[in-house]
């Protein structure tokens, strides 16, 4: 299903972008970034963080010890800013 007309992202695209790389992806300005596009009418972004919250699964808001996403340097960390920093390779 596409979740952007604007830049034809479908669901599958933001699930692998989510899924696929070695950073965590927890928005939807790094989904466009790993995509190589950028936002642009902003109707999609609650369609896209839904499918990062459903993705991520219980991780979506933190990621605890053990989980596979604990080696971002601010997943343990709650207090942290939110993941607006810059992305890492996806």
């Amino acid at each position: 299903m596409i979740v952007c007309s604007c830049n034809v992202l479908s669901d599958h695209d933001v699930r692998n972008a989510v899924n696929g790389g070695g950073s965590v992806t927890r928005n939807a300005k790094q989904v466009y970034g790993c995509l190589g596009c950028s936002a642009e009418c902003g109707r999609c972004a609650r369609t896209i963080k839904a499918i990062i919250d459903e993705a991520l699964g219980p991780c979506a808001k933190a990621c605890c010890s053990g989980c596979p996403h604990s080696s971002h340097p601010h997943a343990a960390n709650e207090d942290a800013e939110p993941a607006e920093f810059a992305l890492a390779a996806c």
